[in-house]
């Protein structure tokens, strides 16, 4: 396991502690119940057991989304909510 989100219910943002090795490119899609993507993100890692948010999902609709990571070859799928 490369990544911890924390919590796994979100309002606006997600919390991600990275645990990988630094100068790797770290990518993210977060896709709603239907499969469809709401957003992505790209980021070199600078430095090991990184923490950073992921912002700008404060416009998304509440309910079930699904996020997935990946490094290199590594590759997560992790279930969320999003509340209020």
């Amino acid at each position: 396991m490369f990544a911890k989100v924390k919590p796994s219910i979100f309002i606006d943002a997600l919390q991600l502690e990275l645990s990988s090795l630094r100068g790797s490119l770290f990518r993210g899609v977060l896709r709603d119940d239907n499969g469809s993507i709401c957003s992505t993100l790209e980021k070199d890692i600078l430095k090991d057991n990184e923490q950073f948010s992921w912002t700008g999902l404060n416009d998304l609709p509440y309910g079930r989304y699904t996020v997935e990571l990946f490094q290199g070859e590594d590759e997560m799928t992790i279930s969320l909510v999003k509340r209020i």
